[in-house]
């Protein structure tokens, strides 16, 4: 039986990446100025930051459910005969619930997965369960694993200002307004699917610190099997830099690194540093 998986741009897969590990990722969309572009097709990391850098209006738009029936055809089509679909929180945007509905027009069945989780916990569900299937596991098994894995994922988050996540509605005004009234740098986290306040300190510097205690907590609690990722929104630099650190004081060989895409980014606002810790899960 060929299974089929799935997800959206915001988990943050590299195009390479979900081809070698053969997942189908559906675009999110971003409208500039009212003008609606495809994510990773059409518009960029690049772009959207200039264009949020330039006081442009941004906001993001989920696929339509027609969307995901043409991807899950098409893999009818190609010879799937069950898919499973993992995608970011239902609790910030309704890309699940357009999952769901095309699921039920599908010729195979279809098995939604709510991540519960953004970005690369996201991506690291999505791969595992794509290790799961390469293991021949059922689709019910593949689901399981997405879920696991994305169940023992922390996700912290330090942005320059709260103002883009709080014109996106995913996070409360009150917070928003409490951040930009003591000048603050907050830390935030990603808790029930939800984007949460974690700290606020006053200073860039000691919440890039802070990033890096409370990741090092993450990662110790996790275990030795883990993965991290280093993501940003047009501060490489800092993120390299950050990358560079974990690696060496967490003793990881490897500290995933990469951009988000513009969906995730016209939520956060250019520089961004977001860490990822991501307990890997057992696939039989």
């Amino acid at each position: 039986m060929t299974l089929a998986i799935v997800t959206d741009s915001t988990a943050s897969l590299p195009v390479d990446v979900a081809a070698a590990h053969d997942v189908t990722v559906v675009p999110l969309e971003v409208v500039v100025d009212a003008r609606s572009y495809t994510e990773g097709v059409e518009v960029g990391p690049a772009d959207l930051a200039r264009a949020l850098r330039s006081g442009r209006a941004v906001s993001t738009s989920r696929p339509a459910p027609e969307r995901f029936s043409q991807v899950y055809a098409d893999l009818v089509e190609q010879g799937a005969q069950e898919i499973v679909s993992i995608h970011l929180s239902s609790r910030v945007s309704a890309t699940l619930e357009s999952a769901q509905l095309a699921a039920q027009q599908c010729a195979v069945p279809v098995t939604c997965v709510d991540s519960l989780q953004v970005g690369m916990a996201t991506g690291y569900a999505v791969l595992t369960a794509a290790a799961a299937r390469d293991a021949g596991h059922s689709a019910e098994d593949v689901a399981k694993a997405a879920r696991d894995r994305s169940e023992r994922a922390t996700t912290y988050f330090y942005v320059a200002t709260l103002e883009h996540l709080r014109k996106g509605g995913r996070i409360g005004a009150a917070s928003a307004l409490l951040g930009s009234a003591l000048s603050v740098k907050p830390i935030l986290g990603v808790e029930d699917g939800r984007v949460r306040p974690i700290e606020k300190v006053r200073t860039s510097a000691r919440a890039i610190a802070r990033l890096e205690e409370l990741t090092a907590e993450a990662a110790a609690e996790a275990g030795d099997q883990v993965d991290v990722a280093v993501q940003h929104l047009d501060a490489a630099a800092e993120a390299q830099a950050l990358a560079d650190r974990l690696s060496e004081s967490l003793n990881l060989p490897t500290v995933d690194l990469m951009e988000v895409g513009a969906v995730i980014g016209a939520h956060v606002g250019p520089g961004l540093l977001a860490v990822t810790v991501s307990a890997r899960v057992p696939i039989g």
